[in-house]
């Protein structure tokens, strides 16, 4: 365990940098507004655990619901049950793709570099030996976009292993490596990292998933449903500004981090620190991104219309510039 979490250490060296230099906090509303914001228990979301507070002293309510996958989070934001929510990378096209004009993307908030996870004996050192292999996916996920897009520009051919669909959290990945049921498994953290922690799993780092041209390595974005982008456009830059500060606090000390992960998660502060080396927090995705994986995932078939000339029109980067990030 000591090793591993030097280990770790060593990697979060990389990550312990401030995300945005973010300027003076925005003066209070004049009257305060509610934001229901939906979001998941994932570590790369761990500021979200320090931004009521800040937006109490600016007159905004925060009203926080949690969702499994960030699937469910869109169709709860396009329906507009809330006004901003935590999301995937590509669920910008997938909601234009669907016909909807409900969602404005805001911010990235991490990245990190992402590796097929084998289960302990199974061997995994190149992209050729998943052939054969059975192997855990959550369908339409954002790791999955990841995978899969990172497959196609590798040609390594789809059905040269077993995709198992497993539905639900994180929890049903690790259990089902545990169990012996797949040989490995395409998820998130903190679920990457519990496998390696409890030795029933380990990083096959030849099998590195984020550097693909059309997808990258951002692990979500923040978005807000068009009607508040529109009507509680104060609140939704306070909001921001908020989120933006804590990244910046959680991304300068990696034991606030971790403390805040463990926070979130309600994993052991042991367990939230390995986790946590990996990631960096900060927004990598951009407009020119999301208009690559827009059109790449026409290409692969996972929407039916290439939305990449519409992006631009909802995408906007205006609040996290006024709070004083990059």
């Amino acid at each position: 365990m000591k090793m591993l979490v030097a280990l770790f250490a060593a990697v979060a060296a990389l990550a312990a940098v401030p995300a945005h230099a973010v300027g003076p906090r925005p003066a209070p509303l004049a009257q305060p507004v509610t934001l229901t914001v939906g979001y998941q228990k994932v570590g790369h979301l761990a500021p979200i655990v320090l931004i009521a507070e800040d937006l109490k002293k600016m007159n905004v309510d925060l009203k926080l619901v949690e969702f499994v996958r960030y699937a469910d989070a869109r169709t709860a934001l396009l329906a507009n049950s809330l006004d901003m929510a935590t999301v995937g990378p590509a669920d910008l096209a997938i909601a234009l793709a669907g016909g909807s004009r409900n969602m404005v993307g805001i911010m990235g908030v991490g990245s990190s570099p992402k590796y097929v996870i084998g289960r302990k004996g199974v061997q995994l050192d190149s992209w050729k030996d998943l052939a054969g292999k059975k192997v855990g996916i959550a369908p339409g996920s954002a790791v999955w976009f990841q995978f899969a897009a990172t497959l196609t520009e590798r040609n390594v051919p789809y059905n040269s292993f077993t995709a198992v669909n497993i539905q639900g959290g994180g929890a049903n990945f690790n259990q089902a490596l545990k169990r012996g049921d797949v040989d490995a498994i395409v998820t998130w953290e903190p679920f990457e990292s519990i496998p390696v922690v409890e030795g029933y799993g380990y990083f096959a780092k030849g099998l590195e998933y984020s550097q693909s041209k059309s997808v990258g390595a951002e692990l979500g974005m923040i978005a807000a449903s068009r009607v508040a982008w529109a009507s509680k456009k104060d609140a939704v830059e306070r909001f921001v500004w908020a989120y933006a500060n804590a990244m910046e606090q959680l991304a300068g000390s990696r034991d606030k981090f971790a403390e805040a992960y463990a926070q979130l998660t309600g994993l052991p502060l042991d367990t939230a620190r390995a986790a946590s080396a990996n990631i960096k927090l900060g927004g990598v995705v951009d407009l020119d991104q999301i208009k690559r994986q827009a059109a790449a995932f026409h290409k692969l078939g996972v929407i039916q219309k290439d939305v990449s000339g519409d992006i631009a029109e909802f995408w906007d980067t205006s609040f996290v510039k006024r709070a004083g990030g990059k």
